[in-house]
């Protein structure tokens, strides 16, 4: 693995560099307040506009079909900038270009990689978190489309999207994994609901319930065949899973640094078990930067991971919990000034170990998918 830039990536890089000098948006250092997530919106559609979205994606669908390192020097130019991280969207692209049809990819994929339209997930359920496989809503055929009806849950940012990609079962009768079909749902019909809910650190605008009371969808949006749901599923969730995907090196790169830059202002304000709460957040963080480096050198050598993303899963949980961790003894609960952000920070970090499948769940998955130990 090099880590070296050839001539075009350094050039890819000094390009980057200048144009993050003078457009960078300044959002919150937090990405857990509502203000954050507003405006993320503007800044996808200001990166893509640059030329700097969607990088190692085709260009039939709004990328640049460039080798995936230079996703890499975008999350390392972000960091350094102190820019927000770019939006998390790579898993459903993946889903789609994979899974989609040439004439679902045609009508949907560049509206997704632009950032003109806006998406969420239906996949988790109330009764169907991490055992995704025994979701209950159902779709049933009327004529040209299906009726949806069924109960979502943690659905991040339903209230502004435009589309969502739904799992729905529509056979009962075979098992469970094989009943489940995916649909591309228009959000904006009378037949959905939306419930937001407010979260333990104050945000009101990033999950949400979602109700699909007869929700109507084309059958043309229907992703892959009836029944192959499942297959777009572990494809969706193992992508989700990557940080690489995610943009997540960034952002825990951009939260290191601020707590960095305030001990450098009062170095005498902290004493050693502070100082080795952050070093230790900046290691975690920094083992995170080399560990998607691995897996973007493996792309370049034509390998893809599979249940490896259990790994990345629990490598991402545990470096957000550290950087967490670090926010809260750095920061504290709040300021004189009565700013609470590194307390938002720290909350946030605890759903890591839940959130996309908790840790769990990815250590089973790790035993008996990779290790391949007996279940009993």
């Amino acid at each position: 693995m090099d880590f070296g830039d050839s001539p075009e990536e350094r050039a890819f890089r000094l390009h980057l560099r200048e144009w993050l000098g003078h457009n960078n948006p300044g959002l919150p250092t937090s990405s857990t307040s509502d203000e954050y997530w507003a405006g993320q919106a503007a800044w996808h559609q200001t990166l893509f506009g640059a030329g700097f979205f969607g990088l190692s994606w085709p260009k039939a669908v709004g990328g640049h079909d460039l080798p995936s390192v230079y996703e890499a020097i975008l999350d390392e130019e972000i960091i350094a900038a102190g820019a927000p991280p770019r939006p998390s969207v790579g898993y459903l692209v993946q889903g789609l270009l994979r899974h989609g049809n040439e004439d679902v990819q045609r009508r949907f994929l560049p509206g997704l990689v632009s950032g003109r339209d806006r998406w969420c997930q239906g996949f988790s359920e109330p009764d169907a978190g991490s055992d995704l496989a025994s979701l209950r809503t159902r779709a049933v055929t009327d004529g040209s489309e299906y009726v949806i009806t069924g109960h979502k849950v943690w659905t991040s940012y339903s209230d502004a999207a435009d589309w969502c990609l739904v799992l729905a079962r529509t056979d009962p009768d075979v098992p469970k994994h094989r009943g489940i079909s995916a649909f591309i749902v228009p959000m904006g019909q009378h037949a959905i609901e939306q419930r937001p809910i407010r979260m333990i650190n104050g945000i009101t605008r990033e999950f949400g319930e979602v109700i699909f009371d007869e929700a109507r969808v084309d059958a043309a949006n229907m992703v892959g065949e009836p029944g192959e749901g499942w297959r777009l599923a572990m494809t969706v969730v193992s992508h989700e899973r990557e940080p690489g995907e995610l943009g997540y090196v960034a952002r825990y790169g951009k939260l290191v640094n601020e707590l960095v830059h305030a001990v450098e202002e009062q170095p005498d304000k902290y004493g050693p078990e502070q100082r080795r709460d952050l070093a230790w957040a900046l290691v975690e963080a920094d083992m995170l930067r080399c560990h998607v480096s691995r897996r973007l050198s493996d792309r370049l050598d034509g390998l893809s991971h599979g249940p490896e993303g259990s790994v990345d899963k629990l490598l991402m949980t545990g470096v957000e919990q550290a950087v967490g961790h670090a926010a809260l003894s750095i920061g504290g609960a709040a300021s004189t000034e009565g700013d609470d952000t590194w307390l938002k920070v720290y909350l946030y970090s605890r759903a890591q170990s839940v959130m996309g499948g908790t840790s769990q769940i990815q250590r089973n998955l790790i035993a008996s998918r990779i290790l391949e130990l007996p279940t009993s």
